[in-house]
């Protein structure tokens, strides 16, 4: 172990320290995410840098420590049972969960306290709330109460991260200081102490009606009766409704950082399948390619006021990006070197293709040297110069769309970032524009349009369920050399989550339409079919799959886009007129070489 940094060691004892706190010796712990989080028994810690502060490190293990109490000391069905309806008192909620299986875990071991407040100090100054000229719309009330909550559970004072909300809401949260004290009580007790929470949210009339309470706790139980009996039918009826849900875990409202200061995110969309990545594949008895029911519901979208489209350098810090793409490059070097020799043999082709031609005696342009000597023999000649023509292949645009779910997560999406890279830069040496996108979600199983269609009450068939995130690597008008490092963002951990295909082909291709170029290709690199748990565990079955369809008719046989589509592992020949499957990831490179050239020959031909 000689050869290990002292990083690499303190990721080995952090990892063996997180598996013993939470009392699961199979436990796996990664690194190299944004976020600390459970997603389906897998721990997911940030990325830890080759040189460790004193800071670094308590912050590191107090995110750790969070996730372990959480899985040692939470139980997610007693959790669900007492989860409050108001989307604000969830949220109060949640923060009072996590404050409890951290207050029971610093009681034992009060070093593991100084972690989590390490951990609570940067989190908390990362969202701003150290800052004196805090606004209330900018000091959530959950946020607030999870502090103060520690404050009593623990009997520490809370770290100078968190001065600047609870000088703003401590007054507030302080008239029901004899509540905290009773929770504190009775931390042990998790089903008591959900219970008791509904006692303090009164005190900020955010608490459910017993009636109504009862009302939708009765409803929610024939919906999933008749859920389980329409799409489940070996589930059997007892099965708990976490299992069912295959929920996402996070440390706390602060852990699911990637977009929100708030814990919308945390949500319990009833999956169907239990498990994403199994389900993103085309059911054996889906419709072929060309048929669309007619009796499919019409597309459409809860809201899409928390929908993003966003460049990848605004995702991620400049250093991180270059650490993330000497990843990239140090997994993938064999791997380049075989898909450059299948670039340049693109590129030869494309060449060769090019009819190159000049137009002489301008009076501008470049200068026409064979030319010179007549003006040495006749000093009043004047100079002569040329222009080249245009070719075909100038006026082109490829859009390279990367499907970036959770599916996709290790070797694929590392192939894929490697490709796209690769096929751009052989393109924009041949004169032809290319872009980079990619699409994902903001959240696993639903995310603010979720926690929105919960406090409008769940009103039925709500369509789209998730927050888009729609991400451009590299625009058509960028160089390459500056869109290098922007594609090492695929790598990042907490990225990959759940595909919305149909609305990522119709973003690509109206960016394809709004090009000055004439010709316009879209090559799409997917490994399964549309895949949100939210979604489709509150809509009509084929929801997502047949607007996918329409979006793809729609292009291939009602426009001028060409349309080409790459599955890895997955027949997508059902879904595009032009498509090819492969079945071993090291194929793509080959596949979107062979596929370019092939629309390039068409054209010429």
């Amino acid at each position: 172990m000689g050869d290990q940094s002292p990083s690499d060691d303190f990721k080995r004892a952090l990892g063996a320290a997180t598996k013993a706190i939470a009392a699961e010796p199979e436990l796996e712990v990664s690194f190299g995410g944004d976020i600390a989080g459970v997603v389906r028994d897998q721990v997911m810690l940030p990325a830890i840098s080759k040189t460790l502060t004193e800071s670094q490190i308590a912050k590191a293990r107090g995110e750790a420590d969070g996730l372990a109490l959480k899985i040692a000391l939470h139980d997610s069905e007693i959790h669900a049972r007492n989860m409050p309806g108001n989307p604000q008192a969830r949220m109060i909620y949640e923060a009072l969960e996590q404050a409890r299986v951290e207050a029971l875990g610093s009681a034992h071991l009060s070093g593991l306290g100084d972690n989590l407040l390490a951990a609570l100090d940067a989190r908390a100054r990362r969202k701003g709330f150290h800052k004196e000229d805090l606004s209330h719309e900018k000091a959530p009330l959950a946020e607030a109460i999870g502090y103060y909550a520690r404050e009593i559970f623990m009997d520490r004072d809370m770290p100078d991260g968190v001065d600047g909300i609870m000088k703003l809401r401590r007054k507030e949260v302080e008239q029901s200081h004899g509540r905290f004290d009773y929770l504190k009580d009775i931390l042990g007790d998790q089903n008591k102490f959900g219970r008791s929470v509904q006692d303090l949210l009164s005190d900020f009339d955010l608490a459910d009606d017993p009636g109504d309470a009862q009302n939708d706790e009765d409803g929610d139980d024939e919906s999933r009766e008749n859920e389980n009996q329409d799409q489940q039918p070996d589930q059997p009826p007892d099965t708990p409704q976490e299992e069912q849900q295959g929920q996402t875990e996070v440390s706390d409202a602060d852990a699911i950082e990637d977009d929100s200061e708030t814990p919308q995110d945390i949500v319990d969309a009833e999956n169907i399948d239990g498990d994403s990545d199994d389900s993103d594949q085309t059911p054996e008895n889906a419709p072929q390619r060309g048929s669309l029911p007619n009796a499919a519901p019409p597309y459409h979208l809860y809201t899409t006021a928390h929908d993003e489209e966003i460049k990848a350098e605004e995702l991620c810090e400049p250093e991180e990006l270059e650490r993330l793409r000497g990843y990239l490059d140090g997994h993938m070097a064999g791997l380049s070197s075989i898909i450059s020799r299948l670039a340049n043999k693109l590129q030869r082709r494309l060449l060769a293709q090019q009819q190159r031609s000049w137009t002489f005696d301008l009076e501008e342009g470049v200068l026409d040297t064979a030319r010179l000597t007549r003006v040495i023999i006749d000093p009043t000649s004047s100079l002569a110069f040329k222009e080249e023509k245009e070719t075909d292949f100038r006026d082109t645009v490829v859009s390279i769309l990367i499907d970036n779910s959770g599916s996709m997560r290790g070797r694929p999406i590392m192939v894929a970032a490697v490709c796209a890279d690769i096929m751009a830069r052989t393109l924009e040496r041949c004169g032809v524009k290319a872009e980079i996108l990619g699409f994902t979600t903001r959240a696993w199983k639903g995310g603010r349009s979720f926690q929105d269609w919960l406090g409008a009450g769940k009103p039925k068939n709500p369509g789209r369920l998730n927050d888009l995130r729609h991400i451009i690597y590299k625009g058509a008008d960028m160089p390459w050399r500056r869109a290098k490092r922007n594609l090492g963002l695929m790598m990042r951990e907490g990225l990959l989550k759940e595909n919305i295909d149909g609305e990522a082909l119709e973003w690509a291709y109206t960016r394809l339409m709004m090009r000055p170029e004439q010709r316009r290709i879209m090559m799409v690199i997917s490994d399964g079919a549309p895949v949100d748990d939210a979604t489709q565990s509150q809509n009509p079955s084929g929801l997502l799959e047949n607007h996918l369809r329409m979006v793809i008719d729609k292009i291939e046989n009602r426009s001028e886009v060409e349309l080409v589509a790459i599955g890895i592992g997955h027949d997508v020949t059902r879904w595009y007129k032009r498509a090819v499957t492969i079945m071993d990831v090291e194929q793509l490179g080959g596949a979107m070489t062979e596929k370019l050239a092939e629309l390039f020959d068409e054209k010429r031909r």
